[in-house]
Formats: structure tokens, sequence, C-alpha cells
């Protein structure tokens, strides 16, 4: 008998497990139930709300089409779309190098103010030095030197202009410039009235020696000159 009762306690547990079990199923059938039938309010809703605005993007897509249907080909949009498609890649490609291109212009855009403020600062500076200013008084001076010149006198210049560069850098000499310097240094503080041109004067001066040596060098300078003129 006590074998007997032991079976039948077990075959009891054994029906209550599954009888648990069952109901933890049929919750679990209720609650997905349940959700699915929230889920289907919240769609018919969405598509409640969705219609009047769906409507209206229909008409406007009709009427912008009546606009433009003696344009456009039906299979004209559909070959469009079709390549819209076919290039989905390459287009989202572009798409990203757009992306990359906005964020590096981004970055670059406070380096180019950077810039332009030093910019803005060198302006400023040499605009201070005169440097503006120069530049406005050599344009009249090229100015007045186009206007002062015709084709020709330029042409003869371009033929000349090794001739003329080698005398200015004759005259530019070092021996020649010192000369030079001291002659001006000597006639600045001279006046022409108080010159003494007296025949006997003149005689004075030569028996300087630096006033022989002078006037030998202002005789060999006339005798090249002299030279250098063709006689008529």
């Amino acid at each position: 008998m006590a074998a007997i009762g032991g079976a039948v306690e077990q075959d009891i547990a054994e029906l209550t497990r599954k009888i648990d079990q069952l109901a933890f199923q049929m919750q679990y059938l209720t609650e997905q139930a349940q959700r699915a039938e929230r889920a289907g309010d919240e769609r018919a809703e969405l598509l409640r709300d969705l219609s009047p605005i769906a409507n209206q993007a229909f008409r406007m897509t009709a009427e912008q089409l009546e606009e433009v249907q003696e344009y456009v080909d039906l299979g004209d949009l559909l070959r469009l779309l079709k390549r819209l498609l076919r290039n989905g890649p390459r287009i989202e490609q572009m798409l990203d190098q757009l992306e990359s291109a906005s964020d590096l212009l981004g970055v670059a855009l406070p380096l180019t103010d950077e810039a332009m403020g030093k910019a803005v600062l060198v302006l400023e500076a040499a605009d201070q030095k005169g440097y503006f200013g120069f530049a406005r008084e050599a344009t009249k001076i090229a100015d007045n030197v186009v206007t002062s010149f015709s084709e020709e006198d330029v042409r003869l210049l371009g033929e000349n202009v090794v001739l003329i560069l080698q005398t200015v850098k004759s005259l530019t000499q070092p021996e020649l410039m010192k000369l030079m310097q001291s002659a001006i240094k000597v006639v600045e503080p001279v006046r022409l009235a108080d010159l003494d041109t007296s025949f006997l004067a003149l005689a004075k001066q030569m028996r300087d020696p630096e006033v022989r040596r002078g006037l030998a060098i202002a005789l060999r300078f006339l005798h090249g000159l002299g030279s250098a003129v063709p006689s008529s």
C-alpha cells in the first residue's frame, strides 16, 4: 500500500507540474496576443494619422506631374530611377566625399580667418611704412614715362640699351664717383660772385700743382670729347 501511495503522489506531482507549465504557456500566449493587439491598434492609429498626409502628398504630386506631363515621359522617369538604383553605391560615395569636404571646410575656415587676420596686419604695417604711397607715386612716374615717349623712342632705347648700361656702369665706378663727390664738395661752398677771374689771379693759380693736374685732366677730357665727335 505504501508503494501504491507513493506512486499516486508522484503522478499527482507530475500532473501539477504539467498544469503549472500549461498555465505559464497560456499566460505567455495571452501576453503575446495582447502585444499583437496593441501593435495592431498602434498601426491602425498611425495609418489614420498618415492617411491625410499621404492623400495631400499624392494630390500635390499629381498636380506637379500634370504641370510637367508635356515635357516628361514615364519611360524617362523609369530609366532615371533605374540609373539611380544602379549608381546607388557611387552616389553614396559622392555623399561621403561631400561630407568629408564639409568637415575639411569646417577645419579650414578658422585657419583661413587667422591667415586673413595676419594678412590684414601685414598690409596695415606696409601702409604705415609708406609702401602703398610709394606704389601710387611709382605708378604716376610710369604713366609720365609712357605718355612722354613714343614707340619710336622705345625702339631706339631698346637698340641702345647695351650702350646706355655700359655708360652707366662706367659712371658708377668707385674712382669716378669719388672724383665727382670731391668736385661737388669743392664747388658747393663757392659763390660765383666771389671768384676772381683776372688774368693775374689765374696765373697765380697755375702755380698750384693740383690746379695744373686738374687742368691736364680737363684737357685730356676735351681731347677725347673732340675725337669722339665726327668732324663736319
